[in-house]
């Protein structure tokens, strides 16, 4: 299996890459995943988990880096 990686972006989503499986709290695995996947990180997506780019409109600000 390849790594997986997960990079915070800049005011927007995490992007998910090297095939990881994402799952809901009952263990059902959600479907149409790509690779990349970007999840919602500004809680605003109508799409949860995923990212639908609704941060771009709401005003969501996360510029953390690694330290």
């Amino acid at each position: 299996m390849a790594d997986v990686t997960i990079r915070a972006l800049k005011n927007g989503p995490y992007e998910v890459r090297g095939g990881a499986k994402l799952t809901d709290q009952k263990r059902a695995e959600y479907t149409g995943q790509e690779d990349p996947m970007y999840l919602c990180r500004c809680g605003q997506s109508s799409n949860k988990p995923f990212c639908d780019g609704t941060h771009q409109t709401c005003g969501f600000v996360a510029e953390e880096t690694a330290g």
